[in-house]
């Protein structure tokens, strides 16, 4: 059985390791990154790097490369591939599951503000605050550049491409962070304000804490839906488990 997984996240990376080590027999491993991080980590297994050039390019890769089963196991604000991956998968008739970490959930203390959108985030974070820090990553980061009355703290990996807020410094880092260092970078910074995805998972959650902690509003931009009548696994371990009921014998 040949699986390709949309990756990219922990979760595929995790997904990734625990099919080529056997926990489905049979399986042949291809993980899909989009190539937008100059260092990704690579998973094991086959790889491939760079977009398909559509619905029609994927639907062509998965028939040449005879694919039997497609994971979508990317960012939850990847909306775009996920929505080419079911339009590719009805195509070509190949099985399509979603791997969709929980999203987080405020807990007592927690000031958050629920937005659909980066514009509408750009518009809400200089009202509740004037120094911001940023960490929705370096994609879409043009709709904050109009921003000229907030400071911008603007955390990502890899540098990001012009425009930026006016009035911004860019702190180039990778998670996983800690509850410590996220407190004390807001407090050097004189952060007054958070805004990030609701991307999920224990990796960048510890900022949410350091915010509560210090009595600080959050701006959350809400995840898109998944494509309708695509079947959701929360990990790793139910993805094996849809795998292994579409293709019991291995």
């Amino acid at each position: 059985m040949h699986v390709l997984i949309l990756g990219g996240t922990t979760e595929a990376r995790r997904l990734a390791e625990t099919l080529v080590a056997g926990a489905v027999p049979g399986v042949r491993v291809t993980s899909s990154l989009a190539g937008r991080v100059e260092r990704p980590r690579r998973p094991p297994g086959e790889v491939r790097l760079g977009g398909f050039g559509g619905v029609d390019g994927l639907a062509a890769w998965l028939r040449e490369h005879h694919v039997d089963a497609l994971i979508d196991a990317t960012h939850p604000f990847a909306r775009t591939i996920s929505f080419h991956a079911a339009e590719a998968a009805a195509l070509t008739h190949v099985p399509l599951l979603a791997v969709r970490r929980p999203g987080w959930v405020a807990v007592e203390g927690d000031d958050w503000h629920g937005v659909e959108s980066l514009e509408q985030a750009a518009r809400l974070a200089p009202v509740l605050g004037s120094r911001v820090f940023l960490t929705t990553g370096r994609m879409g980061l043009a709709a904050f550049a109009g921003c000229a009355e907030a400071w911008f703290l603007v955390r990502c990996v890899d540098p990001p491409g012009p425009p930026l807020p006016p009035r911004s410094e860019v702190l180039l880092d990778r998670g996983p962070y800690t509850l410590d260092g996220e407190r004390d970078l807001m407090r050097r910074h004189r952060v007054d304000v958070l805004v990030t995805k609701d991307s999920g998972g224990a990796a960048t959650a510890p900022k949410l804490a350091a915010a509560r902690e210090l009595g600080l509003p959050v701006v959350v931009v809400r995840r898109p839906p998944v494509p309708q009548g695509v079947p959701v696994a929360e990990g790793p371990e139910a993805a094996v488990a849809w795998l292994e009921r579409i293709h019991p014998s291995g």
